[in-house]
């Protein structure tokens, strides 16, 4: 017969025992959700949509935009380094056409031709530094220019046009996507501080307004502000999330 300190004392490491199995099955549950997460995450934001992929998130997720356009073969999504695919009616037969290039050959002097704005107030031409072929986590191309400037320095549209879509993402951050006026063109201006006062989905942007501030929002170095600027020529139909990059720096130089 066990003394009744014994049997407080067994009670006591039953209960730690059960406290302990609790925590172990609740680290365990928090750590395969966060990896679910984080791949259902990686699979939505097309970080992962290779073709054998591609048959297996379209089994998951049935309302996910297909693949990136061919000419895409990094692990960033589908247009932009920071940015889901936008959210579909569920019309499978319009998210499945091929699309295809409206422009021209040279669409890089088309757009030299128009004397695009340097999207930084206050920012001169020669200041701007190529970087469209850098990497970017691992074998991802950079596709774009970084502008650096102070915090809040004021984000210009680079011509007249239309807001096409205002994310924030987790690697972009805040974003403006801007179709050009015949929407064949598509700017893309991301880690924004904050946007414009009053700037809306569809809004109609003049060449030179303020949209936003230089900032340092999703995965841009805490220290370092600056506009991650990129172009991409439209595909047919136009989709914002859709496009073939284009360098900056060969345009606004």
């Amino acid at each position: 017969m066990r003394t009744k300190r014994e049997r407080r004392l067994a009670a006591a490491a039953a209960t730690a025992g059960f406290l302990a199995g609790v925590f172990v099955i609740s680290v365990s549950v928090w750590r395969f959700g966060n990896f679910i997460g984080t791949r259902t995450d990686r699979l939505r934001y097309g970080l992962e949509r290779s073709p054998a992929v591609e048959r297996f998130t379209q089994g998951v997720f049935p309302d996910l935009p297909p693949p990136p356009a061919a000419e895409r073969t990094d692990s960033s999504p589908p247009l932009h380094p920071a940015e889901p695919p936008a959210a579909t009616s569920g019309n499978r037969d319009d998210r499945t056409e091929a699309p295809t290039a409206t422009i021209g050959a040279n669409p890089v002097e088309e757009l030299r031709d128009r004397r695009l704005l340097i999207p930084v107030d206050g920012v001169g031409r020669n200041a701007l530094v190529r970087s469209y072929d850098d990497e970017r986590g691992g074998s991802r191309k950079h596709e774009a220019i970084d502008i650096l400037a102070p915090r809040n320095t004021p984000v210009l549209a680079v011509e007249s046009g239309t807001v096409a879509r205002l994310f924030n993402s987790r690697y972009g951050g805040l974003t403006v996507y801007q179709y050009d006026p015949d929407e064949r063109f598509i700017y893309y201006y991301a880690h924004l501080e904050r946007y414009a006062d009053g700037l809306k989905e569809e809004d109609k942007i003049r060449r030179g307004q303020v949209i936003g501030y230089v900032g340092t929002s999703g995965n841009a170095p805490p220290n370092t502000p600056h506009l991650h600027f990129a172009i991409f020529r439209a595909l047919e139909p136009p989709r914002w999330w859709e496009g073939v990059p284009l360098d900056p720096y060969n345009v606004l130089r």
